[in-house]
């Protein structure tokens, strides 16, 4: 079985040296980078082939956010963590909506790191295994999760990143009925925390951006709940 790929970005050199170390030494394959600069140049190869990225938000020059950025117009799969000592709400948000799947604070230990991204390592692996929910009708629009795409009638198909589909899939499959937002966040995410809870409210705001053309679809918000994923009937 091989190793996992893992970009890591992060400018302070004592931090870089002991957290790759490690990465290395819990058998992962690390391409460390120090700067925006180097890590735009793997960024940019054809054979862009990383397992996970982790990405220091705080970078001379191209900073994370524009990292991650690039990475997802590249790769809308491979799951992005965010390793910064910016705590502020705003800045989470903010990478969060550029598609980062986790921030992680620093300080932070390496047991917290290592487990992060074991757990996201695993369910980027996870695919459909029936063909019954590899193509589903979700009013005007046709949702395939394998394949991570949603389409509106003949339109050219969007391309979903690997946590969309889930959450779409999640809610779509529960159509009508309310999901609870622990429920979600244990599912979709694997735990249930304040800030994996704002990152599921930007990924509602999302969905229903996706699906904004057919006004039967709803995402209504149940106050203190969660969520009622409704596709209204025409009589």
């Amino acid at each position: 079985m091989s190793k996992a790929h893992l970009l890591y970005v992060e400018d302070d050199e004592s931090l870089s040296f002991v957290t790759r170390d490690n990465l290395e030494l819990s058998d992962f394959t690390v391409t460390h980078c120090s700067n925006g600069a180097k890590a735009l140049e793997e960024i940019e190869k054809p054979d862009f082939d990383f397992d996970l990225c982790l990405l220091d938000v705080m970078l001379p020059g191209v900073d994370g956010f524009e990292l991650a950025r690039r990475i997802r117009d590249k790769n809308q799969d491979v799951p992005i963590l965010f390793l910064t000592a910016k705590s502020l709400k705003e800045d989470r948000l903010q990478g969060l909506r550029l598609g980062a799947d986790d921030y992680i604070t620093k300080p932070f230990s390496i047991e917290e790191l290592i487990l992060k991204i074991e757990v996201f390592l695993r369910r980027n692996k996870i695919r459909p295994s029936s063909p019954a929910f590899d193509l589903r009708r979700i009013g005007d629009y046709t949702f395939e999760l394998e394949k991570l795409q949603l389409q509106y009638k003949d339109e050219e198909p969007r391309r979903l990143t690997r946590r969309e589909a889930e959450l779409l899939s999640y809610l779509s499959t529960g159509r009508d009925q309310v999901s609870e937002r622990g429920d979600i966040l244990e599912k979709i995410w694997g735990e249930n925390d304040y800030f994996l809870g704002r990152s599921l409210d930007v990924f509602i705001s999302r969905l229903r951006k996706y699906l904004k053309e057919d006004p039967r679809i709803k995402i209504e918000n149940i106050h203190g709940v969660g969520f009622s994923f409704q596709v209204e009937t025409i009589n």
